[in-house]
């Protein structure tokens, strides 16, 4: 998982992408934000639909997709256009991952409404039965995704009850931020609880968080200090040597996450990505 914002140059993305289907790992997913979070000016964002778009067109295997999609940024009818053609141009690789959006400054800075909470939520619920629509039932609408029925839809959270209800309503997956072992345990508890309510399957359950790893003690110390030169925080919160993360992500597992998004935040580390893949060799 990429943080597109912090000024990832195309030629970088080219480099992470064939890193990490090189490195057998099952997809990249990249942050939808067009303004620096952590670097600050002048870091930018290349466009995070466009250059999955030309991803797509460069790799062969990987998954592709957003973590996440703010609602506030695109009308619904464009989004599902975007993402059916980048389905297209990826032969059925791609997935959406759509949120609320949460970014203030960002929107000030390229005009766009940034309506409060509780309209930014209605409108995740408008958009996500209308590009289900779209993409399966409207026949004036072509063309379909490649994907069948359609391509997989990711909702996240803190496992707040409106999040959940519309991802138990509409999506295939839900996706929590950061959490510590106990909060992840708890959080697909509520998931599982409300998906059995609404009398439909378990959703996925993921969650995205930082990562550092190395291959021994000394080159984890060496990623750790230019982790902390550019987030100003001294360790994510997975950080060690290839057995140590894995360790750490067993624990998440026992706890019921089935996905996990390793935010990589030191971009120009490419070879990082290659250590990554031990994880799953």
């Amino acid at each position: 998982m990429v943080e597109g914002q912090e000024g990832v140059t195309w030629e970088q993305w080219v480099a992470l992408a064939r890193a990490a289907e090189d490195a057998g790992l099952d997809a990249l997913f990249r942050s939808d934000h067009f303004r620096s979070i952590v670097r600050g000016e002048p870091a930018g964002a290349l466009e995070a639909w466009a250059t999955l778009a030309g991803l797509a067109a460069v790799t062969e295997r990987i998954r592709l997709g957003t973590l996440v999609s703010p609602v506030t940024f695109r009308r619904v009818s464009v989004l599902a256009k975007v993402v059916t053609t980048v389905d297209h141009i990826s032969n059925g690789r791609v997935e959406l991952g759509l949120g609320a959006g949460w970014y203030e400054a960002e929107h000030d800075a390229y005009g766009l409404r940034f309506p409060p909470l509780r309209e930014r939520l209605d409108e995740l619920d408008r958009q996500l039965p209308e590009l289900i629509r779209e993409w399966t039932d409207d026949d004036a609408i072509q063309p379909k995704p490649v994907q069948k029925p359609r391509p997989p839809l990711i909702v996240g959270g803190s496992a707040k009850p409106r999040t959940v209800r519309a991802a138990v309503a509409w999506a295939d997956e839900y996706n929590t931020v950061w959490p510590t072992v106990d909060e992840a345990r708890e959080r697909r508890r509520a998931v599982d609880d409300a998906a059995r309510a609404a009398g439909r399957e378990p959703l996925r359950f993921s969650m995205m968080t930082g990562c550092v790893i190395g291959r021994d003690a000394a080159e984890v110390r060496e990623r750790l200090a230019a982790f902390k030169a550019v987030s100003g925080n001294d360790r994510p919160q997975l950080a060690g040597t290839v057995d140590e993360v894995a360790e750490q992500l067993r624990a998440y597992e026992e706890a019921g996450v089935e996905r996990v998004m390793l935010q990589h935040l030191v971009h120009e580390d490419v070879d990082m990505v290659h250590v990554l893949g031990e994880l799953v060799s």
